[in-house]
C-alpha cells in the first residue's frame, strides 16, 4: 500500500513492527474529558502534536489538561525517517493562529503549555518570528501560564537565535533525537552540531533560562554513544534530558532496532544525573514533552536550591 500521508517514504522498504512488549503499552483515549479537549481543538483549527505524531501518551496528557501545540502548519520541508508528520510544501503563514492558540489555552485552562512546529526551511528565519507571536499571544491572555517551547534546528537561519531571545519563554526545548553516526539515515536534512550549538548559543545569551532536549533508542545506537550524546548536551549547560522509546509510525518508517528494558532506562537515568544534569526524564514511555508542567516545577525548585543550599 502506498503512504500518500508520506509520499518521500513510499520507497522506503517495509520493515515489519514488533509487537509491544507489556511496559510499552498504554489504553486508548476515551474519556469525556479527552472528546471536550478534541473538539475544542477542532473548533479552533489548532494542530497538536499529540495526534500528529500519533503520541501514546495523548490521553493521559489531556487528562492532565497538558497539551502540546504544533505551529506553523503541518506540512514539513524535512523527511526525517522516524517522524509521522507529513512532508512537502508548507502553506503561508496563518497569523490568526497566535490569538486562537492562546484562546484555547485559556478555556482549556492551562498552567503550563509547550509549543513547537515543524521545520519551515521555507521561510527567512524558519519560523522564529511566529514563535515569539505566539509566545506574546499566551502571554497577554494567560500572565500566569508557564511557557516551553521545542523549536527546529535553525539551519542556515543564523537571525533565529537573535530573534527567540527577544521574547524567552520559561524552557527552551531542541531535540537532538539521536546520536550523531545516524544522522544521515535518522535526520538526514539536519545536523548534529547545528542543533548542538543552537541550544548551546540560547544558553550563552540567556543563562537563565532552562534549556532542554531529547533522544529516542532502540535505533541502533550503542550505551556509549548515548553517553558520549550526554557529555555533549552537557558541555552545552543544557538542563533537562529527555530519553524514551522510538516507536515507528508505519513500516515505511526507521526500523526498530530494539525494545529498551525498563531497567536500561534507569541505567540512562543514573548516569545523566552523575553527569550533572538538573532534571532526567528516562522511560520507555518519555516523550518530549511528557509531564512538561511537572518537570519545570522539578527543575525550578532544583536550581532554588542549588543555588541556595539549605545550610
Amino acid at each position: 500500500m502506498v503512504d500518500f500521508r508520506h509520499p518521500e517514504k513510499a520507497k522506503n522498504k517495509d520493515n515489519p513492527i514488533p509487537k509491544k512488549p507489556p511496559w510499552i503499552r498504554v489504553k486508548a483515549p476515551n474519556s469525556k474529558f479527552f472528546k471536550s479537549t478534541d473538539k475544542i481543538l477542532k473548533d479552533k483549527k489548532i494542530i497538536t502534536v499529540c495526534e500528529e505524531a500519533a503520541c501514546p501518551n495523548i490521553a493521559e496528557c489531556w487528562q492532565k489538561k497538558h497539551a502540546t501545540f504544533m505551529i506553523l502548519g503541518d506540512t514539513c520541508t524535512r523527511a526525517c525517517s522516524f517522524c509521522n508528520v507529513k512532508t512537502g510544501k508548507p502553506n503561508f503563514i496563518d497569523h490568526g493562529e497566535a490569538i486562537r492558540i492562546a484562546e484555547s489555552v485559556k478555556q482549556l485552562e492551562l498552567e503550563h503549555v509547550v509549543i513547537t512546529s515543524v521545520d519551515r526551511d521555507d521561510l527567512i528565519d524558519g519560523g522564529a518570528m511566529h514563535f515569539i507571536n505566539v509566545i506574546d499571544s499566551i502571554k497577554n491572555m494567560n500572565p500566569k501560564c508557564t511557557i516551553e517551547i521545542l523549536t527546529p534546528d535553525f539551519k542556515n537561519k543564523p537571525e533565529a537565535i537573535n530573534i527567540l531571545s527577544k521574547n524567552l519563554p520559561d524552557v527552551f526545548n531542541h531535540n537532538l533525537e539521536t546520536v550523531p553516526r545516524l544522522y544521515p539515515t535518522i535526520r538526514p536534512g539536519s545536523r548534529y552540531f547545528v542543533s548542538l550549538n543552537l541550544l548551546n548559543e540560547i544558553k550563552i545569551k540567556n543563562p537563565s533560562i532552562f534549556t532542554k532536549s531529547g533522544l529516542m533508542v532502540g535505533l541502533g545506537e550503542t550505551k556509549e554513544e548515548v553517553y558520549q550524546v550526554m557529555d555533549d548536551l552537557r558541555s552545552a549547560d543544557v538542563d533537562f534530558i529527555t530519553i524514551g522509546q522510538y516507536l515507528p509510525p508505519s513500516p515505511k518508517h526507521a526500523k526498530l532496532e530494539k525494545f529498551v528494558t525498563p531497567k536500561e532506562f534507569d541505567e540512562y537515568k543514573q548516569m545523566a544525573y552523575a553527569k550533572g544534569f538538573l532534571m532526567v526524564a528516562s522511560t520507555p514511555l518519555t516523550r518530549s514533552s511528557y509531564h512538561a508542567s511537572d518537570d519545570f516545577k522539578v527543575m525550578q525548585n532544583k536550581r532554588k536550591e542549588k543555588l541556595h543550599p539549605i545550610q
